[in-house]
């Protein structure tokens, strides 16, 4: 696939902190109608790589390629919310900041899909479980073509959990993609068409889920 049909890649993108190499430069490119889980210990980089895809931090080396006029939902693992604001106040700010042209609307829409209260309580008050899903629906903000998503079922029920797949897998089969950060088997099984394994700060593979098999699974977090 040529570049200019990719949705978003990274080129020879790494991330320093201070001394610390978090990333080593890797080259990875996300196409659409995929579905693409990021895998590896903690600490292998798989939240740095999906930060810098997001532009929530800038590369220390390499750059990350954007298509033109494409839009990125970014949820991280920290959820990015302001704990003052309500979660539909949230939702209104983060829809004003994306350009949706009707925020009140679009924030009703996700607090509606995504069971979230609506009333004014700070959501530094929800549950933990709450507080994820806000920060999902955040990531769907704008309508995005590629959604970024960082462990994205911590602390979700198997409802919600059900609900999230349907509307990924909904936006991949519609021509968008997504990529996930995941140590979990079952969700590269049912989810991943791609996998990217890291390790170290390093890429160590990049194949398709059928190709990432348990032998390798046990190898990489051995």
């Amino acid at each position: 696939m040529s570049s200019e049909q990719l949705l978003l890649s990274a080129r020879g993108a790494g991330r320093r902190f201070g001394q610390t190499i978090a990333l080593e430069p890797v080259d990875l490119a996300i196409s659409p109608g995929e579905g693409l889980a990021l895998v590896g210990p903690n600490g292998a980089g798989k939240s740095t790589l999906l930060a810098l895809l997001a532009g929530a931090l800038e590369p220390s080396m390499g750059g990350i390629e954007r298509r033109k006029g494409i839009r990125v939902g970014w949820a991280p693992q920290r959820p990015a919310q302001y704990g003052r604001l309500s979660a539909r106040e949230n939702l209104e700010l983060f829809a004003r900041l994306e350009g949706e042209p009707e925020p009140e609307e679009a924030a009703a829409r996700l607090l509606r899909a995504f069971d979230l209260p609506g009333k004014a309580s700070p959501s530094a008050n929800l549950s933990v479980g709450n507080r994820q899903r806000l920060n999902l629906a955040i990531a769907f903000l704008g309508r995005p073509d590629v959604l970024l998503l960082d462990e994205p079922t911590a602390a979700l029920d198997p409802e919600q959990r059900r609900r999230l797949w349907e509307r990924t897998t909904a936006l991949r089969d519609a021509g968008g993609a997504f990529a996930f950060a995941t140590q979990n088997l079952d969700e590269i099984r049912h989810y991943a068409d791609r996998v990217a394994a890291l390790r170290d700060g390093r890429l160590v593979f990049d194949g398709s889920a059928d190709d990432y098999d348990r032998s390798q699974a046990d190898t990489l977090f051995a």
